[in-house]
């Protein structure tokens, strides 16, 4: 799972915000961690950043990006209510907590996890003993994983980074090891 790279927050543009030059330059050395990895397939979200991210990925293997829907980030609030980040914090820890949780109008852990396992489960049988590359958003990344593992939750999510990589291993539909793969690049000026 790679979360994509840092983006600029424009109010209400979800699905089209791209990345900045800075997160353009991530998604480069993301495509690095993976020269002389064989990838099978690279899936994402379909919101531009994610797909962004692993665009480089995509054309360095010589492969299409297969988008889905309901691999899109979770909406923790609805899009016509606004509120300050601190709370939009506390609302996604509270999500952990009780996965029924969500702001108003919008989306809580649970159903997020009913839209988006049934498409992981799927490529873990399509491409079974095979690598995919997913581009993906911190949050829906995060409550895949705690499907699988409880301890994957609020502080994981807020440990990730823009860019972050994380190696999923399964056996028989079940998680059954993690790797991170990532370390943010220094650059000395």
């Amino acid at each position: 799972m790679v979360r994509h790279a840092e983006s600029i927050y424009i109010h209400g543009e979800e699905r089209s915000r791209g990345l900045t030059e800075k997160g353009l330059e991530y998604a480069r050395c993301v495509a690095n961690v993976f020269a002389d990895i064989k990838v099978d397939a690279v899936v994402s979200s379909p919101y531009k950043r994610a797909v962004q991210t692993v665009q480089y990925i995509a054309d360095q293997k010589g492969l299409p990006i297969k988008e889905y829907e309901n691999l899109r980030e979770r909406l923790i609030k609805g899009p016509l209510y606004e509120e300050k980040w601190e709370v939009i914090v506390q609302a996604i820890k509270k999500s952990f907590d009780d996965k029924d949780y969500s702001l108003h109008g919008g989306e809580s852990t649970k159903q997020t996890q009913e839209r988006s396992i049934p498409v992981l489960e799927l490529l873990l049988e399509q491409y079974a003993g095979k690598h995919v590359i997913m581009g993906t958003h911190g949050n829906i990344m995060t409550i895949m994983m705690n499907y699988y593992d409880s301890n994957y939750g609020f502080h994981f999510w807020k440990q990730t980074t823009m860019p972050d990589i994380y190696h999923l291993i399964f056996r028989d539909m079940k998680l059954i090891k993690v790797e991170r793969m990532w370390n943010t690049p220094i650059h000395q000026e």
